[in-house]
């Protein structure tokens, strides 16, 4: 294997549909709204897209593999325990977060005061420092099912480093 091989980057996507009756969570944090997130655990769409950019860079497959919603065990699970259980994996292949960049589409609501709560759950679950968790927002300028506000999405990047041996 050559050194080359030590660094890993993982991306990862996910999408779910707004819902009234259920409590919107994204990020780890609860974002005071009028409907929430579709899904069998609580549909934390940025946790989700995290886990599968972890899960890539190590070549694990991806969350349903790992925590499939055919599974009750899951049904209302935070996807804060995802993401221990998924940084659990990681470690283990002996690999270190070296940071996280992620992006919420969303046209509402709007996050922006909701971000540093977001960096610190999710540095907090990974047990890495706030300055390697990045979460951002966007809009989709009224276009597409997140611009109609029929869902949110999030994409994730993470970088790995095979840890010193």
């Amino acid at each position: 294997m050559t050194s080359r091989s030590q660094v890993r980057v993982g991306c990862g996507y996910d999408v779910h549909r707004l819902v009234e009756g259920r409590k919107l969570v994204l990020g780890g944090v609860e974002i005071p709204f009028g409907r929430g997130l579709e899904g069998h655990s609580d549909a934390d769409v940025v946790l989700h897209a995290l886990c599968d950019a972890l899960l890539g860079a190590v070549a694990a497959g991806d969350i349903g593999v790992h925590f499939p919603d055919s599974d009750p065990a899951y049904k209302g699970i935070s996807s804060i325990t995802l993401v221990e259980r998924t940084r659990e994996i990681i470690w283990a292949k002996r690999f270190e977060i070296v940071n996280v960049d992620i992006t919420i589409v969303a046209e509402k609501p709007k996050l922006g005061c909701y971000m540093p709560a977001m960096r610190e759950a999710i540095a907090l679950s990974l047990k890495t420092g706030v300055e390697g968790v990045s979460v951002k927002a966007t809009t989709t300028e009224g276009l597409g099912f997140t611009g109609r506000g029929d869902g949110i999405a999030a994409f994730a990047v993470a970088l790995l480093s095979k840890a010193n041996e």
